[in-house]
């Protein structure tokens, strides 16, 4: 859900060497082309009309075509690490190009308001309330499955930035140990 950690974590395995795309930021830069002011009620609009009109599955279209753009065609092998997956039909759309391991973090709603409104971005609600209208469009989206249906999840809770790092960074690692060792078994 919004503000639970996901972008803290996403910028974490930025730095340890995967690519970041951040699904908001395509929202973002459509309602930039579209010459949309960057509110949370127009970027909130748009994110709903897009998957009306491409269906469910049409922000990930969009991120294929930036990775498209954004990754070396010659190397097959690439460690994506993709922030702020809505549905499940986003991680179909995803699975079509690679393996995708999805990592659900959460956060009570109190906690994830603070952090939403400690980042102050140009769509961040401004009480709780409107916080509140945020959390349910995003579950009109089919956010609640696709966390549901998550490979791990990690509590936000009670833990400081540091500790949510390393944690999400041991549970990327496994994930990228397995395959590897699953891609050496598989050319034995």
């Amino acid at each position: 859900m919004p503000g639970a950690g996901k972008s803290t974590v996403a910028a974490s395995l930025k730095e340890r060497g995967f690519l970041l795309i951040t699904m908001g930021d395509v929202i973002r830069e459509e309602a930039k082309r579209l010459n949309l002011e960057p509110t949370d009620a127009n970027l909130g609009n748009l994110m709903l009309r897009l998957r009306k009109d491409l269906g469910p599955g049409a922000v990930a279209k969009l991120i294929l075509t930036k990775m498209d753009r954004d990754i070396n065609k010659g190397n097959r092998i690439c460690k994506i690490v993709i922030d702020g997956i809505r549905s499940t039909a986003e991680v179909e759309v995803l699975n079509s190009v690679g393996i995708v391991k999805l990592l659900a973090i959460h956060a009570s709603t109190n906690t994830r308001f603070v952090y939403t409104k400690e980042r102050n971005r140009s769509d961040s609600p401004t009480n709780v309330d409107e916080f509140i209208i945020r959390d349910k469009r995003e579950l009109t989206i089919g956010i609640s499955e696709a966390i549901a249906l998550a490979d791990e999840t990690l509590s936000n809770n009670n833990l400081d930035i540091e500790e949510l790092k390393e944690k999400a960074f041991a549970i990327t690692q496994r994930w990228t140990n397995e395959m590897d060792n699953n891609l050496i078994g598989s050319r034995e």
